[in-house]
């Protein structure tokens, strides 16, 4: 995983609401609130899927998806692109639907869906915005 630090993830835990962005394989973009976003047990981002539609269908046509760490109390914000892969069984699967229903017993937590950091930006106002981190 590329400069997914642990400041970054630290700041993760602060955020309730991420914005991820996919789009089709012909570039039609699509950006949806993700309310279940964390790091996983493997290292890789962890989004449990529980209404995602075409979402779902830009992942399983183009894997590239983005997301933004950024709330009031972040010191500072980024952009983290990777690719995207659907888990639908397996003991990951398992423990995300377990997570899913701590948090509300009727989430359906139809797949997981993990990512693999590649590149993370800082998009915080100032010179090094726009600059990759590491």
């Amino acid at each position: 995983m590329s400069g997914l630090t642990p400041e970054i993830m630290e700041e993760m835990k602060k955020q309730r609401t991420f914005s991820l962005a996919t789009s089709t394989k012909d570039g039609i973009p699509n950006v949806v609130p993700i309310g279940m976003l964390y790091v996983g047990d493997d290292g890789k981002i962890w989004v449990i899927d529980n209404y995602l539609k075409k979402t779902l269908k830009n992942i399983k046509e183009n894997p590239c998806v983005a997301f933004f760490v950024w709330n009031p109390e972040c010191k500072e914000s980024y952009q983290l692109k990777g690719r995207a892969e659907i888990v639908s069984s397996g003991a990951d699967y398992e423990k995300a639907v377990a997570f899913a229903h701590s948090k509300r017993e009727t989430f359906p937590a139809k797949n997981l869906i993990k990512i693999d950091v590649t590149e993370v930006y800082y998009v915080t106002p100032g010179d090094h915005a726009g600059n990759l981190c590491g």
